[in-house]
């Protein structure tokens, strides 16, 4: 799947002017935005995933244009077909494990049902396991249980990519490498292309088959050449 990436946004909080400038084509599965807080990877994430319009530019998946300044093409965020995962996997805390991943089958803002029958629900409750989960609340779940809750909500519609927002974050230590190391197998095993933004050069080692480095706004270095690898980002 292509990503061609071409947008500028300004921003204004008092007398702070933030100048976002994302510019980047990638055919990787496995993209990861890296760069400090307040270096505009949320804004740039949020752009794709059509959760924010920038000012000028295009946004092309896959040859299909989602944003076009030049033409007034702004597809909304539901008809991108991308999948977006937050950082606090935004689960809804009176709906059962069966009720949240029914919820990315349905368009609009009724409840699923609790006893809700659906296949594509079944099928991803068992892929990842939850099936045993499935009538508790997200608030009975570990860290691990509701991120995978998101996660099956999130490919329920079926994606054509899976966009990441500091997924780690807010998890301790322990549990953050075992988070890693369980999306890492997952993605592999689904297939489904995804964007990663990250301050944590941990989060570049395990899924940065391409990286953007983006500082201020801007992503250095990739008019230079090929995206930079993890490595190079690292050192």
């Amino acid at each position: 799947m292509q990503f061609n990436i071409d947008i500028q946004k300004t921003l204004q909080a008092g007398k702070r002017t933030f100048n976002l400038q994302v510019r980047f084509q990638s055919t990787s599965q496995r993209l990861v935005v890296f760069g400090p807080s307040g270096a505009g990877k949320s804004l740039t994430l949020k752009a794709i995933a059509g959760l924010l319009t920038p000012d000028a530019g295009c946004i092309q998946l896959g040859g299909q244009t989602l944003f076009d300044s030049s033409t007034g093409t702004n597809l909304p965020a539901q008809q991108r077909q991308m999948a977006y995962l937050f950082q606090d996997y935004a689960l809804f805390p009176h709906l059962t494990v069966r009720q949240n991943v029914a919820f990315g089958s349905r368009r609009g803002w009724l409840n699923p049902r609790a006893q809700v029958a659906d296949p594509t629900v079944d099928y991803w409750l068992n892929a990842f396991e939850l099936q045993a989960l499935a009538h508790q609340y997200p608030g009975q779940l570990s860290g691990g249980q509701r991120q995978r809750t998101a996660l099956a909500r999130a490919l329920v519609p079926q994606p054509r990519a899976l966009l990441l927002d500091e997924p780690f974050a807010a998890l301790d230590p322990t549990l953050r490498n075992r988070m890693r190391a369980e999306l890492d197998r997952l993605q592999r095993q689904l297939g489904v292309p995804m964007v990663l933004i990250t301050h944590d050069p941990d989060d570049v080692a395990v899924f940065g088959d391409q990286v953007l480095n983006l500082r201020d706004g801007v992503i250095h270095d990739a008019a230079e050449g090929p995206l930079k690898s993890t490595q190079e980002v690292l050192a």
